[in-house]
């Protein structure tokens, strides 16, 4: 059964909108259904399709094979290949508002619900006794991981000094990872949709023997072995993008948890920031 690949051939979403036209209404009505329930598709079989859409069977897999697909079986995996890429589909019509956003909200308490079901109370010391101690933290991201490495970044400077993050705008890694060693620790942020270099930029880490806190979704999980700690943070959305609220509650969490480690410093330090703000007049304060 072959499974056609999402990174030479058009996604299912591409193929539905560039035949559309050209579909029956029996089929055009088959397509609607299947990305207005994307998110559910496993749940469902050809029978059901049918069934819920009021057309034969027949129709259901004459559309799949107009679509380029043996079978449903291969939509479904199909379907999971995109979302295990982080490929942004829109998966359904406007619905009501009050069903929307009751969708979102659950689709949100469940990512949140799995990530901190998954943090291993010792683990989670380890980590932040290595944040406490370390030399130095740089903390590396890129494409959509990019903006959470900057945030933890935002958050660890108000707490401890020697925090960067790495590259710096239009640099290379070289210059930053050159120095590294066993007392400094690399925050890499890995979500899906990763730099084809992932996988060296890890190995060349774990040769460094600095130690290494990987935060990303289940997709990264082949990458764990080159890593100290793993912290995984489910995207999953009720659309096309992926939702990233795991990931940064998870971020708030281990910054004020650092706070509480080194209380003392940590007031101290964001005591003389705050004044700072105001010498510099950076801050609107009021």
């Amino acid at each position: 059964m072959a499974i056609p690949s999402s990174s030479s051939m058009p996604h299912i979403g591409q193929r539905i909108a560039t035949q559309f036209v050209e579909l029956s209404t029996q089929e055009q009505r088959v397509a609607t259904f299947i990305l207005d329930h994307f998110d559910d598709l496993a749940t469902f079989s050809g029978a059901d399709l049918a069934r819920l859409t009021g057309v034969s069977k027949s129709t259901v897999s004459r559309l799949f094979k107009k679509l380029g697909f043996e079978s449903f079986q291969v939509v479904k995996q199909h379907a999971r290949q995109l979302r295990s890429m982080g490929v942004p589909l829109v998966t359904g019509s406007e619905r009501p508002d009050e069903e929307r956003f009751k969708r979102h909200l659950a689709r949100e308490y469940d990512n949140l619900r799995q990530t901190f079901a998954n943090v291993d109370s010792t683990n989670f010391e380890a980590v932040m006794n290595a944040l406490d101690h370390a030399n130095r933290i740089v903390l590396i991201g890129f494409r959509n991981s990019y903006p959470l490495a900057v945030h933890f970044r935002q958050q660890l400077v108000q707490v401890r000094d020697n925090v960067s993050l790495a590259p710096q705008p239009n640099q290379s890694l070289a210059e930053e990872l050159v120095s590294l060693g066993e007392n400094d620790v690399v925050v890499v942020f890995g979500f899906r949709r990763r730099p084809a270099f992932f996988n060296t930029l890890l190995k060349t880490l774990a040769a460094k023997e600095c130690r290494v806190l990987l935060f990303g979704d289940a997709t990264v999980k082949n990458y764990t072995r080159h890593v100290d700690w793993w912290l995984e943070c489910p995207l999953d959305s009720v659309s096309a993008f992926d939702s990233y609220a795991s990931a940064m509650s998870l971020i708030s969490l281990l910054s004020n948890s650092l706070l509480h480690q080194r209380l003392a410093e940590g007031r101290a330090r964001i005591h003389a920031i705050s004044e700072l703000y105001q010498e510099l007049d950076e801050l609107e304060l009021s």
